[in-house]
């Protein structure tokens, strides 16, 4: 078969378009009010993050572009201007749908209102507020005073005072005031009128209060714009040997916080000089992407917008369901014992792992318990059921990953608090980051030891389980649970690196046996074998394993993609590709769970995966998919993925194009997987 050229999308631009899907749900009228502002917030956490990393790590490129432009295949600089550009269309189409949203509040009885749109009743309560919560936690900056231009923290949004004189011989002064939503929350609900709720926002009440702040400097007028400056979030380790690994992390998050600006955002409204001001003061030129935006920043703020209206306005409550087989009060070891058990979330209980936990730390049979940690709850009852058992003389062994971006603090606070309770702790692998969501119980049953193990797709956080899809299979299979061992006694001694028949490890096994897992489907569809993939990712990056299925689909291998992120690869492409469908869920629950199904001659493999397919996940950490063997959790995982391939509610087509067309399947019906999903479980439940 005559080979074609492989396509590749920028994974940037792949990236962008998904953020576009998440801008959808915000236009969606079939989404609840409220959550579609809450989608808006999504939005733009999301764009923070990937201005803060994957923008930065292209603007440090730049200074390398000849380098850079071999190692990409593109010149950064042009691939910096199209996101640019990309960034800006997304943004008005952002400030539209805002402006849209507020006339459906108002038509729902709820008043977004600024500081000029307050009446004299709101005014004496916003006064009262602003003295005894706001005022309290400003500081402002006068910057005629200073000669430097005081540091603008990531993540802060700030409001730019002037302080104007009408006369040109009086000297206009400037301010820099911090919005304290660190302490206190964005939105203030206003008292309210008859059936009318009214929400003002905090940067508002400062503006409202500006002349109680400034009394003591002369100005004939005040102008508030607000600004956000975002900034590289990659950390620069230390290389002083005398350092620990900890301390080395420690110092790269405090230098990361110093980070080089990326990304300036400020009200399109802003008066000329106001911004010139800024760009001189903060040393900012075009390539920091200076961005016009609306009048409000840190629009993330909004994914926790008040309810004040009907329920109607936000999502049906969906709690979680209890797992059938523990549904009644009894030892879940045993009953793994008997069985494998697949959990699902966030349709059933995050809390059954707490309960296996808890069970084992108490359990007088129980030696060790050996976890992985990438990120963990504020409050995490994971971490607390490993003290517990600690406290009951069990051992325990903790994997914790310090380079889980955003979590390093987080983490080397659990490391800390586990290794004063008496814990082993390792920090990770040198060089190797360590994604595996694995545990291992150790239990002393008459006279052997049996292993019971969990492997999963995301991460040990009971908070993220309410949203995340995610699976966990818990196992006492001893082809799994000897591999998962291996991987531990790997993760205490680096150089005993194990040999795996059944699960697929990454950096060592996963990528070759993926290649063969491909080749296999390829080998039958050459013999006239019904052959098939069907793949469930966040993301699909990696260049060599697209080749590889560009090469599946030239040969008549059907492949099904559900990615829910950035998707190199371009489905139905003639001659390429015309055998792949590739679509994307973006709804409720956020996507995250990864399955791979290969159809092997009709005896089907299936996998669940803490891995997507990225280059740093087959060769640059540490990655485990392991092997369905139970039929029954096969079908499970069957019944579920079917359902999302059906859906023709929230999938969108993932092409050439990156539109983001809805999926239309050509049933009449509606099929939402999500809820479809859930309402199974709640079948089952019952």
């Amino acid at each position: 078969m005559k080979k074609q050229k492989s396509i590749l999308i920028n994974r940037e631009l792949s990236w962008l378009s998904f953020n576009d899907r998440v801008l959808q749900e915000a236009q969606d009228a079939r989404v609840p009010l409220i959550e579609r502002l809450k989608f808006l917030g999504i939005f733009s956490n999301n764009r923070d993050e990937f201005f803060r990393v994957r923008v930065a790590t292209l603007t440090r490129v730049v200074k390398h572009q000849k380098k850079a432009e071999e190692l990409m295949g593109e010149n950064p600089e042009r691939l910096l201007s199209v996101i640019q550009k990309t960034v800006i269309e997304q943004q008005i189409k952002f400030e539209h749908i805002y402006q849209t949203l507020r006339k459906e509040l108002e038509q729902n009885n709820i008043f977004i209102v600024n500081e000029k749109q307050l009446t004299r009743e709101q005014g004496v309560f916003t006064k009262t507020f602003f003295r005894d919560k706001v005022l309290p936690s400003i500081f402002p900056i006068m910057l005629d005073t200073t000669s430097k231009f005081p540091y603008l923290k990531d993540k802060s949004g700030y409001l730019i005072i002037k302080l104007g004189r009408n006369e040109k011989a009086k000297k206009s002064k400037y301010a820099l005031i911090e919005v304290p939503t660190d302490v206190l929350s964005r939105f203030v609900v206003l008292p309210k009128d008859k059936e009318k709720s009214y929400i003002v926002l905090l940067d508002d009440v400062i503006r409202y209060c500006l002349e109680d702040v400034f009394t003591n400097f002369e100005h004939d007028y005040i102008q508030a714009y607000n600004i956000k400056l975002t900034r590289d979030a990659e950390i620069d380790m230390d290389n002083d040997l005398s350092k620990s690994f900890v301390e080395k992390i420690t110092k790269g998050l405090k230098d990361r916080k110093k980070g080089q600006p990326v990304r300036l955002v400020y009200d399109s409204e802003i008066a000329p000089d106001v911004l010139q001001y800024i760009m001189k003061k903060i040393k900012l030129g075009k390539e920091e992407n200076p961005i016009p935006g609306g009048r409000y920043h840190n629009f993330k703020d909004f994914i926790n917008f008040p309810n004040v209206g009907a329920h109607e306005l936000s999502y049906k409550k969906t709690p979680p369901l209890k797992h059938p087989d523990f549904k009644d009060q009894t030892s879940l070891l045993k009953i793994i014992k008997k069985k494998d058990v697949l959990l699902t979330y966030p349709y059933q209980s995050f809390d059954h792992l707490i309960d296996l936990l808890r069970e084992a730390s108490i359990d007088p049979k129980v030696l060790s318990i050996k976890i992985t940690l990438y990120r963990v709850a504020e409050n995490s009852n994971i971490v607390k059921a490993l003290i517990n058992a600690l406290k009951n003389g069990k051992t325990v062994l903790a994997v914790i990953e310090l380079q889980a971006r955003f979590d390093e603090e987080a983490n080397i606070y659990w490391a800390n608090k586990l290794t004063e309770e008496g814990a082993k702790v390792i920090y990770g692998v040198p060089n190797l980051k360590v994604h595996t969501k694995l545990f291992l119980i150790t239990r002393k049953e008459g006279g052997t030891i049996n292993h019971y193990a969990h492997v999963g797709t995301g991460n040990f956080n009971g908070v993220t389980a309410r949203i995340y899809t995610d699976h966990s299979l818990l196992t006492c299979d001893k082809r799994i649970t000897d591999e998962a061992d291996k991987l531990f006694q790997f993760y205490t001694d680096n150089l005993k690196i194990g040999t795996y028949k059944h699960l697929l490890v990454s950096p060592f096994t996963m990528r070759k046996q993926v290649y063969q897992l491909i080749n296999k489907e390829i080998q039958n569809a050459r013999k006239n074998i019904p052959a098939s993939i069907t793949l469930k990712l966040n993301n699909l990056v990696d260049i060599e394993v697209i080749k590889k299925l560009y090469e599946a689909s030239m040969e008549g291998v059907k492949i099904k993609l559900i990615i829910r992120g950035i998707c190199s690869l371009v489905a139905g492409v003639k001659g390429l590709s015309d055998n792949i469908e590739a679509i994307s869920i973006v709804d409720k629950f956020l996507e995250h769970s990864r399955v791979f199904i290969f159809y092997n001659g009709g005896d089907e493999k299936y996998f669940l995966s803490s891995a997507d397919w990225m280059a740093r996940n087959f060769d640059h950490r540490s990655e485990v998919a392991v092997p369905v063997y139970d039929k029954n959790i096969q079908q499970q995982l069957k019944k579920i993925i079917d359902t999302q391939l059906a859906d023709n509610t929230k999938a969108r087509v993932l092409g050439s194009l990156q539109n983001n067309e809805y999926r239309k399947t050509g049933n009449p019906n509606k099929m939402r997987a999500q809820e479809e999903i859930y309402n199974s479980f709640k079948l089952k439940k019952n």
